[in-house]
């Protein structure tokens, strides 16, 4: 994978660039700052060489707030589809919130102490490249406890269901939610089948309905 790396911590920076080259992949830029990440990616897009994954914290200078996660949401307008994972040192529900609120495929958003495992991180980051969303397991638990209240149909799912749902929101597969709950590939495609309908979700080509439904789970779309 071609990965844009963008972290203000010098030695974190430098640290998942060896690490992403150790893995066989290439970092064609490592930056500081949003800005930076912005104008970068635009410069490779000119020269019709766009990254495979945007990975960047979501603070960054020079207030330290929500830089980070600004830059990819401009990235994504600009470049729709363009896979991001963003970082952070603490779960932030409104800013996951708002990198979910759009196209949610090819979206990542992890603590970065899942960073420290090498093997979960890069999964993680190829998982996003392929299209995938991926969520840390406690932003998934903090945005589904800001949406409990919700009359979205949720009350209606079994609680089986609801363990397939939370693991659809981490962004596991079919196959590895039925390894992680020991069901059938077949219960597991039961149980995402019963989702979609008492989510009312019926099937659309214009729609990624498996994305659709974490959202709704996530309380982060009508």
């Amino acid at each position: 994978m071609r990965v844009v790396l963008a972290e203000d911590s010098a030695i974190l920076r430098d640290g998942l660039a060896a690490l992403l080259g150790r893995r066989g992949h290439d970092v064609v830029a490592a930056v500081g700052d949003g800005d930076a990440l912005v104008a970068q990616v635009a410069a490779l897009a000119a020269d019709g060489a766009l990254p495979d994954v945007v990975v960047a914290d979501v603070r960054m200078p020079p207030s330290h707030t929500d830089e980070g996660l600004r830059a990819v949401l401009a990235l994504r307008e600009a470049h729709p589809g363009l896979p991001v994972l963003l970082f952070s040192q603490w779960v932030e529900t409104r800013y996951a919130s708002r990198l979910l609120a759009g196209d949610a495929r090819g979206v990542g958003y992890l603590l970065k102490d899942r960073v420290a495992d090498v093997g979960e991180f890069v999964a993680a980051l190829g998982r996003v490249a392929a299209g995938e969303t991926v969520l840390d397991p406690e932003v998934v638990g903090q945005l589904l406890g800001a949406s409990r209240s919700r009359e979205d149909g949720l009350d209606t799912l079994t609680p089986r269901e609801r363990q397939v749902l939370d693991l659809m929101a981490q962004g596991r597969s079919n196959g590895a939610i039925a390894e992680t709950l020991f069901l059938s590939y077949g219960a597991v495609e039961k149980n995402v089948a019963a989702i979609f309908t008492k989510l009312r979700l019926p099937p659309d080509a214009a729609d990624h309905r498996r994305v659709l439904a974490v959202l709704r789970y996530l309380g982060a779309a009508d």
